[in-house]
């Protein structure tokens, strides 16, 4: 008896983690159907010009909808049915942009002038919602795996790995599918049909999930300006603190440039030849976070042998690699394509050395009473303040150097090389970071056994 008790037992607890399994899978999926790929999508119906306004768009959401979502779980309403809630809006709206992005793209074929706002609008409160979800999901799942006594250090990041599994199959997803239309989803207003779709189904889906009680008893009070980090704005006296902060803006100016950009310069080479890599330009992407996915293993091991400030300093430098490659690469030719491949490859670090180090670079040094906010001042500064002015940037030298002609972003005439000098400029401005941080930012590193 006692052993069918043990049997069911386990049972039981393996069908929790493949519930929380299957909830990040989606979580991710939802992003993964656009975000790398909606620049081709809105070159396409003549809005390339507007590219960088969708990134910024979601880095503006991302300073203060967390938060607020954030207060509204920790008081009101349970988190996994404001999750449920969260996509279901974030869903809805997706939907509707969606619908305009049909229209726009008939207006478009007739020679007609499309307006932004229809998109832009609708597209804007869906990631307002969304985004939130990121951090929500992560509470659902602690107070989930908490209740039902797993330890979340050991049991949650492979459970979290399955979002990066989700966010990359979704990525391949649109690559291919072309759900009826002349042209694989990537390129059309259906990766926003699978979007929305994807998160009204999670919508459903959260709302099977375990119950999460808000326990008032132990909510500990925080103004909104606590839980936006703004508070730990006292950590701007120490100068160590100072420097990391304005470094993490600094190098957070590059998160979300080629998230923007990628896609659309890949397929550029598709206007002079219809090669494969050309017009698969998300799949090449998606290599990106397959090593994003690697390198969270590596972290670990290369701060106990290195410490923080040789870790950014790798992450910088792989920054500078990641646009230089893309700078000389091409799909035209097997060197050009390992180029392109070796700038994917570098991303894993560059990515997961900077965002990852950096946050618990930020919970050893800030004080215990002001961890939370701390980190709420390390996204601020980073996905928040830094790639949005970033995006805005990128926004400002592609528009200078290259043009929306025929469908495709491509140099324009009096810029033989625009491409290449875009990359190259960015290279430029993180090697010109990376230098800075290595002068200026002193932290001494005792050396400890891996």
């Amino acid at each position: 008896m006692i052993g069918d008790n043990n049997q069911q037992n386990n049972i039981v607890m393996k069908q929790i983690k493949l519930r929380l399994i299957v909830m990040n899978f989606m979580e991710f999926a939802v992003w993964g159907s656009y975000l790398v790929c909606i620049g081709n999508f809105l070159g396409k119906i003549g809005l390339g010009d507007y590219i960088s306004w969708f990134y910024i768009a979601q880095g503006v959401v991302s300073i203060f909808m967390p938060a607020i979502m954030g207060a509204i779980a920790d008081k009101f309403i349970q988190p996994q049915r404001l999750l449920g809630l969260s996509h279901l809006l974030a869903g809805a709206f997706m939907l509707l942009a969606a619908y305009f992005g049909w229209q726009g793209t008939q207006m478009y074929a007739s020679g007609e002038t499309i307006s932004i706002w229809s998109v832009f609008i609708p597209y804007c409160l869906s990631v307002a919602f969304f985004m939130p979800t990121i951090a929500i999901a992560n509470t659902v799942a602690f107070d989930i795996l908490k209740r039902n006594n797993y330890d979340t250090v050991k049991d949650f990041p492979p459970i979290r790995v399955f979002g990066t599994v989700g966010f990359i199959a979704a990525m391949w997803f649109v690559n291919f599918v072309r759900m009826g239309l002349a042209e694989p989803a990537q390129f059309t207003y259906m990766q926003l049909v699978i979007s929305g779709a994807l998160s009204v189904l999670l919508c459903l889906y959260c709302f099977t999930l375990p119950q999460c009680p808000i326990e008032k008893d132990n909510v500990v009070e925080k103004t909104l300006v606590q839980r936006l980090g703004l508070d730990a704005f006292v950590l701007f006296k120490q100068k160590k603190m100072a420097l990391f902060f304005v470094f993490s803006m600094l190098l957070g100016v590059s998160l979300q440039i080629t998230n923007g950009y990628a896609t659309p310069y890949i397929n550029s080479f598709a206007a002079a030849s219809k090669n494969w890599f050309a017009q698969n330009p998300t799949l090449l992407i998606s290599v990106s976070q397959i090593c994003e996915a690697l390198c969270i293993l590596l972290i670990p091991v290369c701060l106990k042998k290195f410490g923080i400030k040789n870790v950014m300093l790798m992450a910088m430098t792989a920054w500078v690699l990641r646009f230089g490659f893309f700078g000389i690469g091409t799909t035209e030719n097997i060197g050009g394509i390992i180029c392109l491949f070796m700038s994917c490859i570098v991303y894993g670090v560059a990515f997961d050395f900077f965002n990852v180090s950096g946050a618990l670079f930020v919970e050893q040094e800030s004080p215990a009473t002001m961890r939370g906010s701390a980190q709420g001042l390390f996204m601020l500064m980073t996905n928040g303040i830094g790639a949005s002015v970033g995006t805005w940037i990128a926004g400002k030298i592609v528009s200078h150097f290259c043009s929306w002609q025929d469908a495709y972003l491509l140099s324009k005439p009096e810029y033989a090389h625009g491409w290449q000098s875009v990359w190259f400029i960015f290279a430029g401005y993180a090697l010109v970071v990376a230098i800075m941080f290595w002068i200026f930012f002193e932290y001494k590193h005792e050396k400890q056994n891996a």
